[in-house]
């Protein structure tokens, strides 16, 4: 029982020596050294709790790509990427305009513009078109004027959807009018192509 207890007592002390150590050693640091000190084991803390968990998500994640990227080379049919690497200029060319709609479709477009505006709660007013058609182009450029109303999230959420709605079209200019600084809405004008294939 002494034995146990003499044990316990030169642990006591030897604790007792480890932490006078230790803050011998941190007065010793300085605060910038004490600052250094912190970052390294919030850096130990972090790296342990978000780092090191998530790489075996990771790998998982890495391993699914493999297997999808196996899977979709499987499906490819043979020869195919042969067949597109042989297309001619002519064939490529063809291919590119084809990707453009055709001329007769920009009532579509237009009806599709006043869709996402309503969509959007962004006002349109007296809008200008004007077709551009150039003789000796493979594309004809429907310009048009939309002045809108709307707050800015609106205008923009609008002008995003147009882009991804209506893929041949470009927005060549943008102005912004805002009545004070205390209001909500602007009115803005922006100056949209949309090119067509003849």
């Amino acid at each position: 029982m002494d034995s146990g207890l003499l044990k316990t007592e030169t642990l006591q002390t030897q604790l007792n020596q480890l932490a006078l150590l230790l803050r011998w050693q941190a007065s010793r640091l300085g605060i910038i050294g004490k600052i250094g000190l912190g970052l390294l084991v919030a850096a130990g803390i972090y790296f342990f709790s978000a780092v090191l968990p998530q790489e075996s998500t990771l790998l998982k994640l890495k391993e699914r790509a493999d297997i999808l990227q196996m899977q979709a080379l499987s499906k490819q049919i043979p020869g195919e990427t042969e067949t597109a690497k042989q297309m001619s200029g002519d064939q490529a060319l063809q291919a590119f305009y084809d990707f453009f709609p055709r001329i007769d479709s920009s009532p579509f477009w237009i009806r599709e513009l006043v869709q996402l505006a309503k969509k959007q709660g962004v006002e349109l007013s007296s809008s200008e078109y004007r077709l551009i058609n150039e003789n000796d182009a493979r594309l004809a450029r429907y310009e048009m004027i939309l002045p809108v109303k709307g707050r800015y999230p609106q205008i923009r959420a609008f002008m995003a959807d147009a882009l991804e709605t209506v893929p041949a079209m470009a927005i060549s200019a943008i102005a912004i009018k805002r009545e004070n600084v205390t209001a909500e809405n602007l009115e803005a004008r922006l100056e949209i192509n949309l090119y067509l294939n003849k």
